[in-house]
């Protein structure tokens, strides 16, 4: 139990003071748990890092979850993501609920702060998709993949067409991309304990329960489509089918929310925008959607069964693969497979920032000066992308 106060502590300072994204949290938890804490080595670092890179959903989160498995088993795990999550996931809400009372029934979309905080959006998921195309795209094979899977998405309406792009990524990736072989380097820090991993049996419960989940919600959704199965199956669906976590689950969850008309346009952008604005993982934005949905029990209880939700094939699919990673981290085919799948995310994200975040923040060449001038205090002034939203949003508001 000591040790999971331990996790408790490291990661509820981690999601108060995390801000960046998914990246800058793998930095972060790499110099403390690495280079400070000493609770990893490098390569069972990179090892772990490995496997949230491979599976679905949120990387930085599932990596948070496998540190606070090897420290103190399942308490560790469950402390690990609750300090984490918390902050952000608490802010949102906080947001959500100021929103629904603010505004009656919705809010302006015409409203300085709101046109400033959805231009901002445009320009940190355009940073974010130069940044994953330059560092997942490197050859001009895996360039050509994200040109066409953007196209692609694109053309075509469904959002079950991100997962078929995701699967032909990967098989194109496993049979037909050269990837270099990995150097080995020396080892670093990290004590030396015995590697937790879990047992098989449990591995395989895990992983069997996610696919009857994600099988079972779709079917039930479809015959009770009220709340909050709805929401729980919609989040559910997202955080079970999104690589590259962060800002690519941004399409599928506008698929899932605003479609149906649960969530309007202009929230959507406006809570995503606030999402930039708060530190821990991006994947909170899910309790700001399911606050905004109207359900049973009111905004806090639709936030917590959004946010877990969304988070809950995280876990499965992390505890249920771990015992098995080991075996499979080794294999050539699967780092090709990988490295076509990330190639067709950088796709999936760059048709995301043109609809709907351009198209739904966009409307006059205003709003293009505007959106330059937020691009060059990220790019230029190198301000951190949370400063930069509330900027935007103060600025707009004074000048509209």
């Amino acid at each position: 139990m000591k040790s999971a106060l331990e996790v408790l502590r490291e990661f509820f300072v981690m999601g108060l003071t995390a801000f960046g994204g998914p990246t800058a949290h793998v930095a972060f938890f790499r110099d403390r748990f690495v280079g400070v804490k000493k609770w990893l080595s490098d390569s069972d670092f990179a090892d772990l890092l490995a496997l949230c890179q491979f599976l679905p959903g949120p990387a930085s989160s599932q990596l948070g979850l496998c540190i606070g498995w090897r420290r103190a088993g399942l308490p560790g795990a469950l402390a690990a993501w609750t300090a984490f999550t918390l902050p952000s996931a608490l802010a949102l809400t906080i947001f959500a609920v100021i929103l629904l009372n603010f505004g009656g029934e919705g809010i302006d979309g015409s409203a300085g702060w709101l046109r400033g905080l959805q231009i901002a959006v445009v320009a940190v998921i355009a940073k974010a998709v130069v940044s994953m195309w330059s560092t997942l795209c490197p050859d001009k094979s895996r360039q050509l993949m994200a040109l066409v899977a953007a196209g692609v998405i694109l053309s075509t309406g469904p959002a079950w067409m991100q997962i078929v792009v995701i699967v032909v990524g990967a098989l194109i990736g496993f049979f037909f991309l050269k990837i270099p072989e990995k150097k080995s380097v020396p080892e670093k820090g990290g004590e030396t304990t015995e590697v937790r991993t879990g047992s098989k049996t449990a591995g395989a419960v895990c992983l069997g329960l996610f696919g009857v989940l994600l099988v079972g919600l779709i079917v039930a959704s479809n015959i009770q489509t009220g709340q909050p199965l709805g929401a729980f199956s919609a989040m559910y669906r997202s955080g079970a089918l999104v690589f590259g976590g962060g800002h690519v689950v941004l399409p599928l969850l506008s698929e899932e929310v605003v479609n149906p008309g649960w969530v309007s346009r202009e929230e959507f952008l406006a809570g995503y925008g606030a999402a930039q604005a708060v530190p821990g993982p991006l994947f909170t934005f899910s309790s700001f959607l399911g606050a905004m949905i109207e359900g049973p029990g009111g905004p806090w209880l639709m936030s917590l069964i959004a946010l877990i939700g969304i988070f809950l094939p995280a876990w499965l699919l992390v505890l249920g693969v771990m015992p098995f990673w080991t075996e499979v981290v080794k294999k050539p085919g699967l780092r090709r497979a990988l490295a076509g799948t990330n190639a067709a995310v950088v796709g999936i994200l760059g048709a995301a920032l043109y609809d709907p975040v351009w198209t739904g923040a966009i409307e006059s060449g205003t709003d293009v000066v505007f959106l330059i001038g937020v691009a060059a205090a990220l790019l230029v002034l190198k301000l951190p992308s949370w400063l930069v939203v509330i900027l935007a949003g103060v600025c707009a508001e004074l000048v509209s």
